[in-house]
C-alpha cells in the first residue's frame, strides 16, 4: 500500500465513456463538489457584504451633517478623506502604510514559522508535551503590553523589538491550533502509515499535516489578526512612523480625523491580508485536505 492509499487520494480507473471499473458513471467536478462555482454568485456575496459598511458610512454622514456630533467628537467622512489627501500629498500616508505592513508581515512570518515548529514538536512528542505545555500556556496569558519594557531592555528601541512583539502575538494562535489538531489526528491512520514505513518527516508531511490543514489555516488567520492587533502596541516603542504612531501622535495633537483615518486603514489592511490568506487556504484545502 502506498501513501496515496493512506491519504485517500487513490483514483478509480475510468474508461473512455466516463465509467468506473464497475460500470457506474463517474461524477464530474460539478457533481463531486455538489455545486458549481458561479462567478455571479461570488459577486453577489461581495456586494451583500458591502451593505453594512455603506449603511455605517451613511449613518456617520447623517449624524455629523445634522450636528448630532461636534467635529471635535466625530469629524465628517469628508474631513477624514481630506486628512488622507493631506497626508498623501506630504508623502506620509504611503510611508505609514508600508512601514506598518512590513512590520506585520515580518512578525507574522517569523511567529507563524516558530508556531508551526513548536506545535509540531509538542503535538507529536508526548515528552515535549508534558515538559513544555504548562510553560507555553502560562506565557500565552501574558498581555501584549507587558512584553514592551522587557523587549526595550533586551533588544533596544529599534525595528527588531517591534517585529519581535508582533511575532509573539502571531506565535500562539498557530501553535495552539496545530498542537490541538495533531493531537486529534486519527491514531489508526497514523499507525497504518507507520506500518507501511512512513516515519518522522515523511509521516508528518504525508499523513499528519494534510489532516490538520484546515486547523492550521484557522490558526494562521487568527495569527494574522493578532499581528495587526500587536502592531499598535509595537509602535508604541518609540516609533516615528507607522499607523500605530499615527494613532498616538494624532491623539496628542487632537486630530480626531487622523485617528479615524488610521482606524479605517488598519481595518482595510487587516481585511485585505485576511482575504489573501483565505485564497491560499482554499488552495491548500483543495490540494491536501
Amino acid at each position: 500500500m502506498s501513501a496515496e492509499h493512506l491519504t485517500g487520494s487513490s483514483a478509480t480507473p475510468v474508461s473512455e465513456e466516463g465509467h468506473g471499473a464497475a460500470g457506474s458513471p463517474v461524477a464530474g467536478p460539478a457533481a463531486r463538489g455538489g455545486r458549481t462555482r458561479v462567478p455571479g454568485r461570488r459577486i453577489g456575496v461581495v456586494l451583500l457584504g458591502l451593505v453594512v459598511p455603506v449603511l455605517i458610512l451613511l449613518a456617520w454622514h447623517l449624524s455629523t451633517a445634522s450636528g448630532f456630533f461636534r467635529p471635535s467628537q466625530l469629524p465628517s467622512p469628508a474631513s477624514v478623506l481630506a486628512a488622507a489627501v493631506d497626508l498623501a500629498e506630504r508623502g506620509q500616508l504611503a510611508t505609514h502604510i508600508l512601514i506598518s505592513t512590513q512590520r506585520v508581515l515580518l512578525g507574522f512570518l517569523i511567529g507563524s514559522a516558530l508556531g508551526v515548529l513548536a506545535g509540531a514538536l509538542l503535538g507529536l512528542s508526548r515528552i515535549a508535551d508534558v515538559l513544555l505545555t504548562p510553560t507555553v500556556g502560562a506565557l500565552r496569558a501574558v498581555p501584549s503590553l507587558a512584553w514592551v519594557p522587557l523587549l526595550v531592555l533586551w533588544i533596544g528601541i529599534n525595528e527588531d523589538s517591534k517585529v519581535t512583539l508582533i511575532s509573539i502575538g502571531a506565535f500562539f494562535p498557530v501553535f495552539t491550533t496545530l498542537y490541538l489538531g495533531l493531537r486529534h489526528v486519527d491514531r489508526n491512520l497514523v499507525e497504518a502509515a507507520r506500518a507501511f514505513g512512513l516515519n518522522g518527516v515523511r509521516l508528518l508531511t504525508t499523513v499528519q499535516l494534510p489532516a490538520v490543514v484546515p486547523a492550521l489555516f484557522s490558526g494562521l488567520r487568527l495569527a494574522l489578526a493578532q499581528s495587526w492587533l500587536f502592531l499598535v502596541a509595537a509602535e508604541l516603542i518609540a516609533s516615528s512612523m507607522g499607523l500605530g504612531f499615527l494613532l498616538t501622535d494624532s491623539q496628542y495633537s487632537g486630530r480626531v480625523d487622523r485617528i479615524i483615518l488610521a482606524i479605517i486603514l488598519l481595518a482595510v489592511l487587516g481585511k485585505t491580508t485576511d482575504a489573501l490568506l483565505g485564497i491560499a487556504e482554499r488552495w491548500a484545502v483543495r490540494r491536501w485536505a
